[in-house]
């Protein structure tokens, strides 16, 4: 017999859970909507009375034997977890590496252009990873990439900590960045411009 219209609320196909006539399993157990156990019965009386209370059948543990199921109205029912899955994703603070690249002797206007991309990414919450990249005998004076990026460290003004030391490797010399107080603070006060992204800016993965 047909399914009337208004209990036909499939899912999107991207949707794995089963939910009326795609449960096919012969007996399920049955959780009534106020949540109480109603025993093993036959699928087709478990959706009988889901369709009787203008509800759906819902497969809620699957892999239990036999399946567990429950009646509930599953349009509400996915709103009220994609509420959930989207507070909780938002107490989950994601943080990207961005990287900035300079080298040693690097002019002073390409200098400032490159600190304003490091506060603008603090500020959006991102560490940074600073790397000096040394050429031929530049290699010899390391001293000068410290030097640069304590500079860089102490114009930032109080927006970073300093996560990870300088440390050389090979021709590069790295130091990461995280966003101190007062840089989380500002989060989302600015927006980092697509020009930082052409300018050897992307993030790390």
């Amino acid at each position: 017999m047909p399914v009337p219209r208004r209990f036909d609320r499939r899912p999107p196909e991207r949707d794995t859970t089963r939910i009326n006539e795609r449960i096919r399993v012969p007996q399920v157990r049955l959780i009534g909507a106020d949540g109480e156990q109603l025993g093993i019965v036959d699928t087709s009386e478990a959706l009988r009375r889901a369709q009787d209370a203008d509800l759906d059948l819902v497969e809620v543990a699957p892999n239990s034997k036999p399946p567990v199921t429950r009646m509930l109205d599953y349009s509400k029912y996915k709103y009220e977890q994609e509420q959930k899955q989207k507070a909780a994703r938002k107490h989950q603070q994601q943080v990207n590496i961005r990287e900035i690249k300079l080298r040693p002797k690097i002019a002073t206007h390409d200098y400032d252009t490159k600190k304003g991309h490091v506060e603008r990414f603090l500020k959006h919450g991102d560490k940074v990873k600073i790397t000096i990249m040394f050429r031929g005998r530049e290699q010899a004076h390391p001293e000068r990439g410290r030097a640069l990026l304590q500079k860089l460290f102490e114009d930032l003004g109080g927006l970073a900590v300093i996560e990870s030391a300088p440390l050389q490797e090979g021709r590069n010399m790295s130091m990461l960045l995280a966003p101190s107080k007062e840089a989380r603070a500002q989060e989302g006060a600015a927006t980092v411009p697509d020009a930082a992204e052409a300018d050897g800016t992307a993030p790390q993965a």
